[in-house]
């Protein structure tokens, strides 16, 4: 690993190792869940490096182009609290797992409850819970989202490539659907390139075969 990675892997490590100590006031919660501790190597390559998918600029233009205003200021932290809040409650329970990193959010959706194997069509159980994420979503609108898609190391690389896209995309075609402005989303697929665990065990890949939404707010300048 080059000098210039360490660098930024030691950055990272020591923002988690801090956030973790931080409780958010209005849920209760730790800022970062031990499941977002246990999967730095995932975040390291995946939604913690890295501008947004495609580029800031533009999708703020359009963004600012359907209408979608951006977050002054200050106001920034209590708008993602309020949306963090909304968002546990209605995965509460499902297996979803809201991790808080700063001012942005992911939702690691593990892949057993959002597709079968080797399948990328929403399963029928788990489309009440993206129900609920939508209605979030469209409630706070002035956010982006990427909708990020992995696998474990099963099968080959290119494969495993195809799935994850299609898998970020089923998602965001899915809550497209159910209301939230396409203008807001952008899609990447990982294949088995970010594990956040061990492939050499069944729950190490089961955790690796996940969908991940991640919410930035959109802010002023």
């Amino acid at each position: 690993m080059t000098s210039a990675k360490l660098a930024v892997s030691a950055a990272l490590i020591a923002s988690v190792s801090l956030a973790g100590c931080v409780t958010n006031p209005e849920t209760g919660n730790k800022r970062v869940s031990k499941a977002a501790i246990g999967g730095l190597g995932g975040a390291l390559g995946g939604y913690l490096l890295g501008d947004l998918i495609g580029g800031r600029n533009d999708r703020t233009e359009k963004i600012l182009g359907a209408g979608i205003g951006a977050i002054i200021g200050g106001g920034v932290g209590y708008y993602m609290d309020q949306q963090e809040k909304k968002l546990r409650e209605q995965t509460a329970g499902t297996g979803v797992n809201v991790v808080r990193e700063g001012d942005n959010l992911v939702l690691d959706m593990p892949a057993e409850l959002t597709f079968a194997i080797d399948d990328a069509t929403v399963q029928p159980a788990f489309q009440n819970t993206l129900d609920q994420v939508a209605a979030t979503l469209t409630q706070y609108e002035k956010t982006y989202v990427d909708v990020l898609g992995h696998t474990d190391s099963t099968g080959s690389d290119a494969y495993n490539q195809g799935l994850s896209e299609r898998r970020a995309q089923s998602v965001a075609n899915y809550l497209g659907s159910r209301g939230v402005n396409p203008a807001r989303m952008a899609t990447r697929g990982y294949g088995e390139s970010q594990p956040k665990a061990s492939n050499t065990t069944e729950e190490g890949r089961a955790a690796n075969r996940r969908v991940e939404i991640r919410l930035v707010p959109v802010t002023q300048g």
